[in-house]
């Protein structure tokens, strides 16, 4: 005689009955919903809620990836601290214990500039992992803004999978949605992404959630970037700017000028470029370096920018300006940890490259804008004049750009504008001596 345990399979159609949509789909009129703009919750981080489009949307679901240990549980543990004081904030931990979360309050508390130390009391704390159980800790407490932190760790006990698995996480995040559209609660979802970003990470769950921001910066620098790539509710590819320090994630007012805080000034190998980041303009510094290959096959090594933008310009220079870097190892870096995707940034690569081969140094009050063409001709860029607005704010009294061919927005008048039409013809107003 053998035992045999039979148990009865559950029916998948019951586990997408009812999960937070309580009311039955009825077919209306779009004239006949109510098209209100809802009311935002206000979020006292200005560079947050500038991300986020103005603030948190009710009922709104926002997914933060970023690599472990870049700064997302410190982030949101301040979100939940400024907004609690107005509103009661659930934060659902499934990686650390109460008394490490109780810790890391108090040091935030302690070391931010205002007096008052005092957590507020609409901030609950649990540490669970369970889905269920979640959900009855919600029922209870009725939070208007969810925190979990991390979505990999949530389970719901009738899926087999482990947790941090696809389906559990695909799942987990299917349900907190409905909830937050049934029931108004804003979401936050904070999610690891692996080098590749495909197992288990944010980009399962891209397709479900309102909205996606990415925590990005070396952890070797203390400047962070919060960058949205999808925002129902706002503009995509907008960017905050933070520095981790001792008292958490300090918002940067002005990115620009705190990239620039530490240029040396008349170094050669050393440009300006203009980059948007969003809707908002940024000055980088872009440092160049040249030196005489030990081997065979000259290296081409960016930190910040493409390896095949970098390969084009230093052929430009090669073949139409005439510079010999054929024999030379070329280094390109983007000062601050930043990373540069767009092609407005060729020209000051450029230059900062010529800059260190001749030993001239670039103008220190002149900003480079412009794209680099195969034949050695300058492209226009879009959004300039906000670029030379933000240029002219820090001081710089000189910008070398592109000629235009058609009359446009008029240049700003508190800087002195050279057009160029070539590389060639850009580097002869840029650098200090010629040839």
């Amino acid at each position: 005689m053998a035992a045999e345990v039979v148990t009865s399979e559950p029916k998948t159609s019951k586990r997408h009955v009812s999960r937070g949509l309580v009311s039955p789909s009825k077919p209306q009129r779009l004239a006949d919903i109510s098209g209100d703009v809802e009311e935002r919750l206000l979020l006292p981080i200005d560079e947050f809620a500038r991300v986020l489009g103005g603030g948190v949307v009710p009922g709104s679901v926002v997914l933060i990836g970023g690599d472990p240990g870049i700064g997302k549980s410190t982030l949101m543990l301040q979100v939940a601290l400024e907004m609690s004081a107005s509103i009661s904030v659930l934060y659902v931990s499934g990686e650390e214990s109460e008394r490490q979360i109780k810790m890391r309050a108090n040091r935030l508390l302690r070391d931010a500039s205002s007096s008052d130390t005092t957590i507020p009391s609409g901030l609950y704390l649990v540490t669970e992992t369970n889905l269920s159980a979640i959900m009855e800790h919600i029922s209870e407490v009725k939070p208007r803004l969810l925190i979990i932190d991390s979505v990999q760790t949530c389970y719901l006990p009738e899926l087999d999978p482990s947790a941090g698995s696809v389906t559990q996480v695909r799942e987990t995040a299917s349900r907190l949605r409905e909830l937050a559209k049934s029931s108004g609660v804003a979401v936050f979802l904070i999610g690891h992404v692996t080098k590749e970003g495909a197992i288990a990470g944010p980009r399962v769950l891209e397709h479900i959630v309102d909205t996606v921001l990415y925590l990005e910066g070396d952890r070797f620098q203390s400047y962070r970037l919060l960058r949205s790539v999808k925002n129902r509710f706002g503009a995509t590819s907008e960017v905050g700017v933070f520095e981790m320090g001792e008292c958490g994630m300090l918002e940067v007012l002005n990115p620009s000028e705190a990239f620039l805080a530490e240029r040396l000034v008349n170094a050669p190998g050393s440009a300006i470029a203009v980059t948007m980041e969003g809707t908002r303009p940024l000055l980088v510094e872009i440092q160049g370096l040249t030196s005489p290959t030990s081997f065979g096959n000259p290296r081409r090594t960016p930190n910040g920018v493409d390896f095949t933008r970098l390969l084009l310009i230093v052929a430009v220079l090669t073949r139409r300006v005439g510079l010999r870097l054929g024999e030379q190892d070329v280094f390109v870096n983007v000062v601050g940890g930043l990373t540069i995707d767009e092609p407005a940034a060729d020209l000051a690569v450029a230059a900062s490259i010529a800059s260190s081969l001749r030993g001239a140094p670039v103008r220190a009050d002149a900003a480079l804008i412009g794209e680099v063409g195969l034949s050695g001709e300058l492209r226009n860029v879009g959004q300039i004049t906000h670029r030379l607005q933000e240029a002219a704010k820090l001081g710089f009294n000189t910008a070398i750009v592109p000629r235009r061919l058609h009359k446009g927005e008029p240049w700003p008048k508190d800087i002195e504008i050279v057009e160029v039409r070539s590389v060639r013809e850009a580097l002869a107003k840029a650098l200090l001596i010629d040839k």
